[in-house]
């Protein structure tokens, strides 16, 4: 799963919150700040725990700094261990 968030995400501690209430899913990836603006979130694991994962960053307060939250899903390469904040 990738999922670009835009919007006020960048500077607001959206990266470490989102690392912080990864440690309580079964799911491995990153999140990273781009250039333009947006924030990226790659994960994997089990679709039910990407979604609860999904919920809980959106119910950690950052829903209210998001303006558009892109999707795509794909199917996990099992290549990610562990969850970071990427460079």
């Amino acid at each position: 799963m990738c999922i670009f968030y835009s919007g006020h995400v960048q500077g607001v501690g959206f990266r470490y919150t989102t690392k912080t209430v990864a440690a309580g899913f079964e799911v491995t990836g990153s999140v990273r700040n781009l250039p333009d603006g947006r924030v990226e979130l790659i994960a994997e694991g089990t679709r039910g725990e990407l979604e609860a994962f999904c919920a809980a960053i959106r119910d950690a307060g950052l829903s209210a700094l998001v303006r558009d939250e892109k999707v795509t899903w794909s199917d996990a390469q099992n290549e990610l261990h562990g969850f970071e904040i990427a460079g």
